[in-house]
């Protein structure tokens, strides 16, 4: 039977709250009293044979009013809002243009010369030797070597000689392409950001990290000429890769493109090339 204006829907029950309440206070008489789970068991017991004869052997119904409503889907904003001073402006993507790999590489191998030829300035200045930061390179992979005295460790070792090379080199290339990654993101201070910025926050990290890992060769290591050429470092390697030619990012590549995948009528076709 259809009654205008109004639609059949399943009739409202309070049982389901009792059954849920008289399981609520039989479970709490487990902590309190006999009496409290016996009243909740009624009370869960009474629920349950409600609900079930609310919904067998027929589910009760009841007719509920329909309201015609027209829906309309409008916005309360006449104007689009724009951030002050932007004017129209265009977002913009960035960084438009990066360094390829190429140019980390390379600012960190001549940032790696750098370094390597202030240490050796060091070595000789403060009487050390000049294989002394070498083997102060060496001393972090082995704690014995730290142990040594200065004079020890400023003589020439053919094995401290082929593990350190090695590591510097793998070291700075590291850090040429972190360089490469990170100066496309400042282009107008890169020299600010990889000489100055970096290379203090890098001396601080290593400065705090020996004082608790290995405090006897932080105590070898003389800070301010390891800033200095941290620094050196940084200078070179930026100017290395600052001086490369940029490539154009792909961001404003439909994304089936930058996916590579062949996507015919994203990309116009050569001038003149016959078609099949």
């Amino acid at each position: 039977m259809d009654i205008p204006g109004k639609i059949e829907v399943p009739a409202s029950t309070p049982w389901p709250i009792v059954l849920a309440f008289g399981l609520t206070l039989a479970a709490a008489g487990l902590v309190t009293d006999a009496s409290v789970s016996i009243l909740g068991a009624v009370l869960a017991f009474a629920g349950a044979v409600g609900w079930f004869r609310q919904v067998l052997p027929v589910e009760a119904h009841e007719w509920a009013p329909v309201v015609q409503e027209e829906i309309v889907i409008a916005t309360s904003r006449e104007t689009v809002e724009r951030l002050a001073g932007m004017g129209s402006v265009p977002r913009t993507w960035l960084p438009i243009e990066i360094y390829p790999i190429s140019a980390g590489i390379k600012g960190g191998l001549a940032g790696g010369a750098a370094m390597a030829l202030l240490a050796a300035v060091y070595g000789i200045a403060s009487g050390n030797g000049i294989w002394y930061p070498m083997t102060l390179l060496v001393a972090g992979s082995s704690p014995s070597i730290a142990m040594e005295t200065a004079r020890q460790m400023g003589t020439f070792r053919l094995q401290n000689f082929l593990l350190a090379v090695p590591l510097h080199l793998l070291m700075s290339m590291m850090v040429g392409l972190l360089y490469g990654a990170m100066l496309p993101m400042t282009p107008r201070r890169p020299i600010l950001l990889g000489g100055l910025v970096a290379p203090l926050l890098w001396s601080g990290i290593m400065y705090g990290v020996l004082t608790f890992v290995n405090p006897v060769m932080n105590q070898r290591i003389d800070w301010r000429w390891f800033v200095l050429s941290q620094i050196g470092f940084g200078i070179v390697a930026g100017l290395i890769v600052s001086a490369q030619e940029r490539i154009p990012t792909r961001q404003r590549m439909p994304l089936l493109i930058r996916m590579g995948i062949e996507a015919p009528g994203l990309v116009p076709e050569p001038q003149g090339e016959a078609k099949p």
